[in-house]
């Protein structure tokens, strides 16, 4: 019972990009934030969850869910998940709200998913986003308070990623390590699901020009595997990259960054490619294009992120993977 999380994830973006949240002319630049910053984008991402979760629910019985191998109590449990993030809408709203500042609305959402399996498998990389949100935003929460919230919360999601994760085959745990994001990369991951809608609060934050994956038909796997990234240089010219100019294929994973030069490919489709993904990289695996392979600061990103579920060398299923589409 396997739907690639790479597949997945590529097929509800590719869904839903014409977000009118996502803005990508011009440089994108590393935010500056604060709490309420912070508790902010935390409620665009609980909305988000939310909303993906009710939905679910609401658009797959108990019985489809069951036929497509997902076994009682698996559907209670998505309940239970669906409680927690109405729970962590709630608690954030209320705490914007006692310290005086305006809290965002849910908006309006699309995610792409047209059976069971795609929405369980959706839902692995979206917990998966989550975690790697509140991962990286720790850093910047001044408020004692509000740093041991979020870190209950980051717990309560990474449960989450693993029982889902574990109920698609997968390994719960792949990392020693939870993989840290930053603000712009998450927002890029999460805007394209937000289709409509308007909200009071205005968050600093900037998408990067869409990275996208040409599909394998074998699962990646680290040290091994090869990645194209399609249209990528053809795309990234407009922004004044030549074929003279370095780019590498920043891989991150766990508290790595992994970076690969790039190469163009043979003809007109203006691909960049990588032979091998790093060792090092596991599991839910984030990749953007970067000027350099030092500086791995939002200045440099000139696209992505991109997500692969990548494997250790020799450790991938014995399942077929899903097909391209």
């Amino acid at each position: 019972m396997r739907f690639s999380l790479t597949l997945a994830a590529s097929l509800a973006l590719s869904a839903v990009q014409a977000s009118p949240l996502v803005k990508r002319d011009g440089p994108v630049k590393t935010p500056t934030v604060n709490d309420a910053i912070i508790l902010n984008y935390a409620l665009t991402l609980e909305y988000l969850e939310r909303k993906f979760y009710q939905e679910g629910l609401a658009n797959y019985t108990r019985g489809q869910f069951v036929e497509a191998g997902f076994e009682d109590p698996f559907y209670d449990n998505l309940k239970e998940i669906y409680f927690d993030e109405q729970t962590h809408v709630s608690f954030i709203s209320d705490a914007l709200k006692a310290a005086g500042v305006t809290p965002t609305v849910e908006l309006k959402y699309t995610f792409g998913t047209t059976n069971p399996l795609q929405f369980v498998t959706l839902s692995s990389v979206l917990e998966g986003v989550g975690v790697s949100a509140y991962t990286g935003a720790a850093k910047d929460i001044v408020n004692k308070d509000y740093l041991t919230a979020a870190g209950s919360i980051l717990a309560v999601e990474a449960r989450h990623t693993s029982y889902i994760r574990a109920s698609l085959g997968e390994s719960p745990f792949p990392n020693p390590f939870d993989t840290p994001l930053g603000y712009n990369k998450v927002f890029s991951l999460a805007a394209p699901f937000i289709t409509g809608g308007s909200s009071p609060v205005t968050l600093p934050f900037q998408a990067f020009p869409t990275l996208t994956l040409q599909c394998s038909q074998y699962y990646y796997e680290a040290d091994r595997s090869s990645v194209t990234f399609s249209g990528a240089f053809k795309a990234a010219q407009k922004f004044g990259v030549t074929k003279d100019t370095p780019i590498y294929a920043v891989f991150f994973s766990g508290l790595k960054k992994l970076p690969v030069q790039v190469r163009i490919t043979a003809g007109n489709a203006g691909d960049y490619k990588i032979d091998k993904i790093p060792a090092g990289a596991v599991g839910q695996v984030y990749v953007v294009l970067s000027k350099s392979d030092t500086d791995f600061s939002d200045e440099k990103v000139i696209a992505g992120p991109a997500i692969l579920e990548v494997y250790n060398k020799g450790r991938v299923p014995s399942t077929p993977k899903a097909k391209c589409h």
